[in-house]
This record gives C-alpha cells, sequence and structure tokens, in this order.
C-alpha cells in the first residue's frame, strides 16, 4: 500500500528503505528532459525522502546510483543536500556508486533513502472516520515540473504539515496518480473514499516525482490548513 519497505530491527524499531530513479533525464545529448544533475538529484531524493517520512521514519543515510560519470557526482550530492536543507533536516550521510566502464547514452539516476522508525509511530492506517481529505500541490511531469513550479509541493511545507497537530497521514503522489493513493489510503484505514466526478485536479495523472501529496487531517483545523497550504490547497 505504501512505497516503503519496513525491516524489524527489534520489538519496538524498524528498518524502513524507501527508493526513485530517472532515466533520460540529465544533461546527456540523448536525454528526454535536460536538466542540472544538481535538479535530478533534488526531484529524485525528494520523493524518496518524502515517502520515508510520511510512515514517521527518520532518515539515516542515502545510497546514489550513478550511471552518468564519474564527474558529476559531486552536483548530484549538492541536490542531496539541498533536498535536506529544504526540508530543515540535518546532514545526511552519503554513499553510493558509479558506472565508469561504460558510457551510457542517456542519464540514469537512482536513489535510496534509509531510516528508522519507532514502530508505535508509524503513520500507516491511522486516519480516523470523520477525517477530511485534500491535495496538496498539482500532479506535474516532465517539463512541467521545471515550467510550473508555482504548483509544485514545497518540501518545507510537507515537512510543515507532518508535524501539524491533527494532520493524520499524509501520501505522496507518484506516477500513479491520485485517484491510485486515494484508493491505497482508503484501503489501509478500512473506509471508503468518494472520488469526485468532476474536479479542479486530474485524478489519473502522474505527479511524477511527488509535485503533489494526499493529506488526512481533522475537520477542525480546515481553516489553519488553508491559511498554511494557500494556493496548494485542494479539498477532495
Amino acid at each position: 500500500m505504501r512505497d516503503v519497505v519496513f525491516q524489524p530491527l527489534s520489538e519496538t524499531e524498524s528498518l524502513v528503505i524507501s527508493a526513485d530513479n530517472s532515466g533520460g533525464v540529465g544533461e546527456k545529448e540523448h536525454d528526454l528532459v535536460h536538466v542540472p544533475y544538481e535538479t535530478v538529484a533534488y526531484f529524485g531524493l525528494r520523493v524518496a525522502l518524502m515517502e520515508l517520512l510520511a510512515v514517521g521514519a527518520e532518515p539515516v543515510s542515502v545510497v546514489i546510483q550513478n550511471f552518468n560519470d564519474e564527474a558529476v557526482w559531486e552536483r548530484l550530492e549538492a541536490g542531496v543536500q539541498k533536498v535536506f536543507h529544504e526540508a530543515g533536516i540535518g546532514s545526511v550521510p552519503v554513499t553510493g556508486s558509479t558506472e565508469s566502464n561504460f558510457r551510457l547514452l542517456q542519464s540514469a539516476t537512482g536513489f535510496i533513502c534509509i531510516g528508522k522508525v519507532n514502530t508505535k509511530n508509524i503513520r500507516i492506517g491511522v486516519t480516523p472516520e470523520h477525517a477530511k481529505l485534500a491535495v496538496i500541490g498539482k500532479p506535474l511531469v516532465g517539463e512541467e515540473v521545471l515550467t510550473d513550479q508555482e504548483h509544485v509541493a514545497p518540501l518545507s511545507l510537507f515537512y510543515k504539515l507532518l508535524h501539524t497537530k491533527g494532520v493524520y497521514e499524509i501520501v505522496p503522489v507518484g506516477s500513479k496518480g491520485i485517484e491510485h493513493e486515494l484508493k491505497g489510503l482508503a484501503l489501509a484505514n478500512r473506509r471508503e473514499v468518494d472520488l469526485p466526478a468532476k474536479g479542479t485536479l486530474d485524478l489519473k495523472k502522474s505527479a511524477g516525482p511527488s509535485t503533489c501529496f494526499i493529506m488526512s487531517y481533522s475537520p477542525e483545523i480546515e481553516t489553519e490548513l488553508k491559511k498554511i497550504c494557500r494556493h496548494y490547497f485542494y479539498a477532495v
């Protein structure tokens, strides 16, 4: 139901692993989307980190799989550190590997985020029946992520909402779209979700590097949340 793996470490603590990757995105001639490698790393790790934080875990390490060139490693790591800075999280150790034997025609990069969580703090299936739902940000993919950045939900906002009293669960939206994640959230909470027949957002569209996320929250804080989220807030 969620894009993470839990590996028990003890009776009270689990290791949590999340991942994301991109292909054909970077600075090579044959790439489909041309962006600096700092940007590739920023959006790639952003997804993996959001998945990790959303279930209640704290990151302890990052792994970069670099199939581009050894010369771009520092730029990839700079993009990674930008993510942690925006989220207000201290520096996290980074390791990884670079394909240096063969040169690919297109860019390819992978990111793994490893964290830990206290079992009692896992934020899955904790949305009560009376909760309301909203989407924060718009689903964007490809070039849209660069040309419509004003509708990409900021990582700083994501982190703030995670620590806002009355917010129950947050689910990053990926390539399968809002509708898929809404159904997963409903299943995890053994409840029904009424999908709007027509609205401002395309519920089936890919959200690329998690440019939006779903939030379940107490109706009592809706006014406060709308002020915090501003134009990113879309009621479901």
